[in-house]
């Protein structure tokens, strides 16, 4: 077999998951025998029906787990697997149009890759209208979407969702994926869709990431002890330094300067002088060219998201962090 998708199942019922399952049944020019899909019950007792299960012109082979987090949960996908590529996706989410497993054939058989991060669209709502858009997400490492990995790549080289990390778990796996080949593809012709949901905490909460960047940071810290671990230290000292300065505009935007946020901001920044400390060699050893661009690229980056100057110099907030908390 070709691929395989991989879908961890939680909570999500036969009607939440038909559509992505639809999306891989109206599929041209490929051949359904290539294709599979393992899906896997994270220890719920919300069972995808047989009759739902039974209606593909593709294999589905299912399979119940004790409950332990959406990272073991996909990790128990990929021990299930056997196909020559593998393709996570959510339960929630499908294939955007009936080309896209064309595409990503095609991207297969034209030269072998280790990895493949392809452009995905994002359905989300106007805040003021709840009007449905469309948005291009381009190739990025934050979301498990759009990517392929060819299963004995990551079998050979042990990489795996780390168990620990529930929330903003994504980059650990694919940073590390990216980090140990240089055999990767990037498609700009999307293929996934990451679906809307009403109920998806992430998406229409607005105080989401203030309340999870501390998570993000754990998702961090492990990502950059797993590089250093692995002797990829020039790695581990480029993402640790983004990290650093990710931080620092992150509390320069409006949200984490309104007075109301404040607990956020101190528990958020209580977690970041752990994660400064802990890398701070890595951060002062860097070329300054280095990190000049990567704080052209990220300032570029939260200006567009609304940040219009800094509040606090860097050294500063440094200095803030180190001697007041």
């Amino acid at each position: 077999m070709k691929l395989q998708i991989l879908v961890p199942q939680y909570k999500e019922t036969d009607e939440i998951v038909k559509p992505l399952l639809d999306s891989i049944a109206i599929q041209q020019n490929v051949d359904f025998d290539e294709i599979g899909v393992v899906i896997v019950n994270d220890g719920t007792d919300i069972h995808l029906s047989d009759e739902l299960l039974n209606s593909y012109p593709f294999e589905i082979k299912y399979y119940m787990n004790e409950h332990k987090g959406v990272s073991a949960t996909r990790n128990a996908c990929l021990d299930y697997a056997e196909a020559d590529y593998v393709m996570f996706c959510d339960a929630d989410d499908m294939f955007y149009s009936a080309c896209g497993l064309w595409i990503l054939f095609r991207e297969m058989n034209i030269g072998q890759f280790d990895t493949l991060v392809s452009w995905f669209l994002e359905e989300t709502r106007m805040p003021e209208t709840n009007e449905v858009i469309y948005v291009d997400h381009r190739i990025d490492s934050t979301f498990v979407h759009g990517k392929v990995h060819r299963r004995k790549y990551l079998i050979n080289n042990n990489i795996r969702w780390n168990e620990n990390l529930t929330i903003h778990e994504d980059s650990y796996f694919n940073i590390l994926c990216q980090k140990m080949t240089d055999e990767i593809k990037y498609c700009q012709n999307p293929f996934y869709l990451w679906k809307w949901r009403d109920d998806s905490v992430c998406r229409h909460d607005p105080k989401y990431i203030l309340k999870t960047y501390n998570n993000m940071l754990d998702s961090s810290t492990a990502l950059v002890t797993e590089l250093l671990d692995r002797r990829k230290e020039k790695d581990a000292q480029m993402y640790a330094t983004q990290m650093i300065f990710d931080a620092y505009f992150t509390m320069n935007k409006k949200e984490w300067i309104d007075q109301e946020n404040q607990d956020f901001r101190l528990m958020t920044e209580k977690r970041f002088k752990k994660f400064y400390l802990d890398f701070k060699n890595l951060f002062e050893q860097i070329d300054e060219i280095e990190k000049n661009q990567l704080i052209v690229s990220i300032k570029n980056r939260f200006y567009q998201e609304g940040m219009f100057m800094e509040s606090i110099t860097f050294n500063d907030w440094i200095k803030h962090i180190e001697n007041d908390l």
